[in-house]
């Protein structure tokens, strides 16, 4: 060591007195000084193998520990192929604080001087998938961006925050002393007291009150929250797949996530006051948007953007556990029998519960489904109840968005912007967030599935896998091509076009990673999944099924 510091180790001290543990990302030429300083540092490094998986990776590892996940870019091509990663990120509310080198600063503005790598405006193509971005020009100002970026990412709404910097600003020696101490507290956003009269007086005259718990709710950690509102109203709650695990599954108010089933669209809809907590009643929360409430609509996001942007209600713009805690207290101030007041036309919550739960199972029998029906069962009852779990945008995800029992695991997917090639790199990030932050209850295993299509986008993340031990077991259910295209088309136009796809024997390729893998047919996946979370390191489950989604109830008349 020369003694002599610059930029680069601003950003990694800084980095790691914000609590940052590891960092997501690849390596590149006006990036060298960020790598060079972190050998001088703690900070664990995992480097993927393409960059949006890094930002997958990162995001996953935030998914998993509830920490701000931290990806360093490389200039131009490399940023810009993060973006992908970013979007899921940026829709689903994940904290993340992104650091990009930049070109130096004589061949920053409008001058086209040719560097490698140069892009007019590097930030401005993050702007789209990042909450804000801000380019540092003096190796000063580093620790205070840094400590504001962190800041911005944990507050609500939370997302991913992007800095750049420089090569000439992380390479050149500095006067800057080592940064000794960062402290970044997420910003207050709690609800405005008069919207929550509002929205009580409103539940206090109800006699069909329901929820919806998006994603905002496990976000904004609502859940005690949730579970004693709902129990004071008696109001059945369902999530949305972003929301799954906000509410306990086997509640007796509980509508699980069976919310593309026409059943629960009705049952929503006689609601004669809907809180909506952290969703923006989109495409998937709505039915496709077929969903007509007829009642009054509670509205509660962090993002002042999604308040009655599909339906109008009564918006409140506050984190979710901040406004479902208000709501609580109000509720019990007012010390009124809530409960004794429910009367859905003269059935209990309860059983309307379990009488729409019956109905929804009674319509997936009635379709030839027994495959999918008993494949989803037999991963779920392989899979330990706290095992977490990621999901690809493949037609088993799409199942799971409904069926899956999150238990005391975690279940994420990559709902928020529907990119394909999530499930594998954010399983990576999350086992090596688990790994990293020592967390209790068991292993650190995690479980990714991915379809045969999604699976070509992370393929090389194997190697990744492999070289850092990490304990994940893929699921690839390969069923030749893109299965829930060809499943859109053949329904919309009678065939399908350009959704076939030559594919390579994943088991083999798995093995030339010198990850173990092995092909199992469905009934026998249960056998092979616990197989493989028993191994160490990653490992590989290949199924070679052609799977149905259940029919659209949303096309129903």
């Amino acid at each position: 060591m020369t003694g002599v510091r610059n930029g680069g180790d601003l950003v990694v001290e800084t980095l790691e007195a914000l609590g940052a543990k590891t960092v997501f990302g690849i390596p590149g030429q006006h990036a060298l000084g960020l790598f060079d300083a972190m050998g001088r540092g703690n900070l664990h490094f995992v480097s993927s193998r393409v960059e949006n998986n890094s930002a997958f990776a990162a995001d996953g590892y935030s998914r998993a520990t509830g920490e701000v996940g931290v990806l360093f870019l490389s200039t131009g091509p490399g940023a810009l192929t993060s973006l992908a990663g970013l979007q899921e990120a940026y829709a689903t509310g994940v904290p993340m604080v992104v650091i990009a080198s930049q070109i130096p600063l004589e061949g920053l503005g409008a001058r086209r001087k040719g560097m490698l790598h140069q892009l007019d405006d590097q930030k401005a193509s993050a702007a789209n998938v990042t909450k804000s971005q801000r380019l540092i020009q003096h190796a000063s100002g580093i620790p205070s961006a840094i400590q504001d970026a962190w800041t911005e990412a944990i507050s609500s709404p939370q997302g991913p925050v992007w800095l750049e910097i420089p090569q000439n600003v992380l390479l050149d020696p500095i006067m800057v002393p080592p940064v000794e101490d960062a402290l970044a507290e997420a910003a207050d956003n709690p609800p405005r007291i008069e919207l929550v009269r509002e929205a009580v007086k409103w539940l206090a005259s109800a006699e069909r009150p329901a929820i919806i718990a998006g994603g905002g709710a496990r976000r904004g950690r609502a859940e005690k929250s949730l579970l004693a509102i709902a129990e004071k109203l008696r109001a059945p709650v369902i999530c949305t797949p972003g929301g799954n695990g906000a509410f306990p599954w086997n509640h007796e108010l509980s509508l699980q996530s069976w919310i593309e089933d026409q059943y629960m669209t009705e049952l929503l809809e006689d609601a004669d006051v809907l809180i909506v907590i952290g969703s923006s009643l989109g495409e998937v929360t709505s039915n496709y948007f077929t969903f007509a409430p007829r009642g009054r609509i509670i509205q509660i996001d962090a993002e002042p953007r999604v308040l009655e942007s599909n339906r109008p209600g009564l918006g409140i713009r506050a984190d979710a556990g901040q406004a479902l805690a208000a709501l609580d207290d109000a509720l019990d101030a007012l010390r009124e029998p809530y409960g004794d007041r429910t009367n859905w036309h003269g059935t209990s919550p309860e059983d309307l519960v379990k009488k729409t739960l019956a109905k929804v199972t009674a319509r997936l029998e009635s379709q030839d489904l027994g495959k999918e029906l008993k494949f989803m069962a037999d991963i779920r009852e392989a899979v330990p109840a706290d095992m977490q779990t990621f999901w690809d945008m493949t037609i088993s995800a799409y199942w799971a968005w409904s069926c899956w029992d999150a238990r005391q695991g975690q279940f994420h997917s990559a709902q928020g912007a529907g990119g394909l090639g999530f499930g594998f790199p954010a399983a990576i990030g999350g086992a090596v967030g688990l790994e990293t932050t020592g967390k209790p209850g068991g292993s650190a295993r995690v479980l990714a599935v991915s379809g045969d299509g999604s699976a070509m986008y992370s393929i090389s993340e194997l190697a990744t896998a492999k070289q850092h031990s990490v304990p994940v077991t893929w699921l690839i259910v390969d069923d030749g091509g893109y299965g829930i295209l060809r499943e859109y088309m053949v329904g919309a136009f009678g065939k399908a076009t350009a959704t076939e796809l030559a594919r390579p024997d994943f088991v083999k390729l798995a093995e030339a990673f010198g990850v173990p893998a092995v092909r199992v047919a469905p009934e026998d996946i249960g056998d092979a999944l616990r197989a493989g979370f028993a191994a160490d390191g990653p490992n590989v489950v290949v199924v070679e099924t052609l799977l149905k989604m259940f029919a659209p109830t949303h096309l129903d008349d």
